[in-house]
């Protein structure tokens, strides 16, 4: 019997080198081309291969477009100390989202918590990318974005789409690995519907409508003339969850940061929400820890259900894949990095070599 032939590998901090060569080659400044490639690559190590570098080709294609600024800093439009707003002024949005999330993180030790909205970002790319950069420092941290210039998913009941995915982070330290949360208000995103239809793959079960509102199994419904839709989470049978949750997103992105469909914008890009929580300012840290680690501990002492594997928590098969592709080296999902090898040509920047 042939064995199954294993896909490349490649070392984490070669993929983020060659990255952030390709964007300071697009005219990125300062520390945007090495944020951005390491946030796409941290997508990559923890499975999230939708949103890693898949998506650098596309943010390339928009930074030599003029559609994404590439120097610059955002605009402060409000700052109270614990709530800060910004335009984002259509910078890398990865960028804009690491930034923020630093600054939330930076200003917690005096405020207790801190929130920073962003308008007018660029995509931020995968949510959960970010969250380490909170946890790892012992504090709880929200993430949400949105797009106002898209709209894929209609509300409950309805077949016209109004609004995005709407992803939702959420990361929780505990007395051990931390609770990675990151999920959306559709049953799945506009990345993996287009992947599946790229690949001639269906959905594995009914996540779209038709046009004409009947429920499919089919990725092209959502790019198909006329439109269909993605389905919020729940589906047909429970969708108002998954409508509710969008809403309560689309509000703390778009309405916090005043700007948002209403103005009907064009171009692809961002509304972003960050808000970080330091436990010391509540309850105590360690108290906090010791809470979070026993529902943590709880949950996997769950017993499966007949025929199922050990309950697992948000987060986990992400940290487990991370660790082995630090350890082992990283595997790229196939035609990524065919798909860049003609910007590396044109930037003339060398592409990283595969592990042997």
């Amino acid at each position: 019997m042939t064995p199954t032939p294993t896909a490349p590998r490649y070392k984490a901090e070669e993929l983020i080198d060659y990255a952030a060569a390709l964007f300071a080659a697009a005219g990125c400044d300062g520390d945007k081309p090495r944020t951005i490639a390491a946030g796409l690559v941290e997508a990559d190590l923890l499975g999230h291969t939708t949103h890693g570098l898949q998506l650098a080709g596309t943010y390339l294609g928009e930074l030599e477009s003029g559609a994404m600024a590439a120097r610059g800093e955002p605009e402060v439009v409000a700052n109270r100390g614990a709530a800060v707003t910004w335009d984002g002024r259509r910078l890398p949005g990865v960028w804009l989202a690491a930034k923020a999330v630093d600054l939330a993180c930076d200003r917690t030790p005096t405020f207790g918590t801190a929130t920073v909205v962003i308008r007018r970002s660029h995509h931020v790319g995968c949510l959960a990318a970010f969250l380490q950069r909170a946890t790892d420092r012992g504090l709880m941290i929200t993430i949400a974005s949105s797009d106002p210039a898209v709209a894929t998913v209609a509300p409950y009941g309805g077949r016209t789409a109004v609004y995005t995915p709407d992803p939702l982070a959420v990361g929780i330290p505990t007395d051990a690995d931390p609770i990675l949360i990151d999920i959306s208000a559709s049953i799945t995103t506009n990345g993996m519907a287009g992947r599946l239809r790229r690949e001639g793959k269906r959905f594995p079960a009914v996540w779209a409508l038709d046009a004409a509102g009947n429920p499919t199994d089919d990725p092209n419904a959502p790019f198909a003339n006329p439109p269909g839709t993605l389905l919020p989470v729940g589906g047909t049978d429970h969708g108002h969850k998954g409508y509710g949750l969008a809403l309560m997103v689309e509000a703390l992105t778009q309405g916090l940061g005043g700007f948002g469909r209403s103005q009907m914008p064009t171009q692809w890009g961002g509304s972003v929400f960050v808000q970080v929580l330091d436990p010391s300012a509540f309850g105590g840290s360690a108290e906090f820890a010791r809470e979070t680690g026993w529902l943590a501990t709880a949950c996997r002492a769950s017993a499966p259900v007949p025929g199922g594997e050990p309950v697992r928590l948000p987060g986990e098969r992400g940290l487990a894949r991370k660790r082995r592709a630090l350890a082992e080296g990283v595997e790229v999902y196939p035609g990524i990095l065919d798909a860049l090898a003609p910007l590396a040509a044109k930037y003339n920047v060398n592409p990283p070599r595969p592990l042997s």
